[in-house]
């Protein structure tokens, strides 16, 4: 915890500043931010807010500045998801979180931690909470809160937060809750996908696939994709077997750090048009998770921001 009036003694460095003491915390802010609401650009302005606000707070009076700063962006987060802007009744078609790409220059240690809880199907499974169970279930289970900790945040009792996190549990599907598979043979079962649907081996991509694998696109109705989820391992390798014979020479995929596993980015003459990551588990591929939409790719894996 970030203490702003912790004094020095002997040769210990002067108190940080309040400034410090906020950019200390923002990468753990835009991380709430983020999985709390599915969107870089959002996440970035809620950070903002907080740090315009942190400007205008009595820091004397401010005994703990990752505890205020926490609340104060979580709190933000839960406005934002009340907000009429983030119903999706008028959504065209599924609706995905925005993707997250990561460096591969960072520390693989810390990437495996991010991993889990970055990845699109534990985004997704969020959707099903409403945004105080997900404030509680983020803080407890990605963030390692206690109970006390997130009562403190939210302004609730800490028996009141047990429940709810025991509510947002049983929320969740079964299957939602399976155990992602690790780093290695993630990538070696989406190596072996990726050389069955370019020889449009619709058999061994059947048998990567979990009998009722899900593909979900979201174009946001702004490009051409299923409108509809595509049930079964036979639909959704057929599917993917017909997108790869529509790539020509101009059409490149590359493999990236995508929501902290590898995934696949499809361009077509150097523009960004798909980005698809997999929730692989039990030694199959449980879901495929494709991003069309130009809106939520404008954050590029190179980190700038395209028009």
């Amino acid at each position: 915890m970030t203490n702003l009036h912790q004094q020095p003694a002997g040769d210990q460095l002067p108190p940080i500043t309040p400034l410090d003491a906020f950019e200390q915390e923002r990468g753990r802010l835009f991380g709430i931010a983020y999985r709390m609401l599915g969107s870089i650009g959002e996440a970035e302005d809620i950070v903002q807010d907080a740090y315009l606000r942190w400007h205008t707070v009595a820091h004397q009076n401010v005994d703990n500045a990752q505890a205020f700063l926490v609340r104060m962006v979580t709190r933000l987060c839960i406005d934002a998801l009340k907000s009429a802007r983030h119903q999706r009744t008028e959504y065209v078609g599924p609706w995905l979180p925005e993707p997250l790409f990561v460096d591969d220059r960072q520390n693989p240690a810390a990437i495996q931690e991010l991993a889990d809880d970055l990845s699109m199907a534990f985004l997704l499974m969020l959707e099903r909470l409403t945004p105080v169970e997900r404030a509680v279930f983020l803080l407890r289970e990605s963030f390692a809160f206690s109970y006390a900790e997130i009562g403190d945040v939210l302004g609730k009792s800490e028996q009141n937060c047990r429940q709810i996190a025991r509510r947002a549990r049983q929320h969740l599907d079964a299957d939602e809750q399976l155990v992602p598979a690790d780093p290695q043979e993630h990538d070696l079962l989406l190596t072996q996908f990726l050389h069955a649907a370019r020889d449009g081996d619709v058999q061994n991509m059947v048998k990567l696939l979990a009998h009722d694998a899900v593909m979900y696109a979201d174009s946001g109705g702004k490009a051409q994709a299923a409108r509809n989820p595509v049930v079964s391992a036979d639909h959704v390798a057929r599917f993917m077997a017909g997108l790869v014979r529509k790539f020509t020479e101009q059409v490149e995929v590359r493999l990236a750090k995508v929501n902290g596993r590898t995934g696949l980015l499809i361009y077509y003459q150097g523009h960004l048009l798909n980005v698809i990551t997999f929730f692989i588990a039990d030694g199959k591929i449980q879901r495929l998770f494709a991003v069309l939409n130009p809106d939520k790719l404008r954050h590029g894996p190179d980190g700038s921001l395209h028009d």
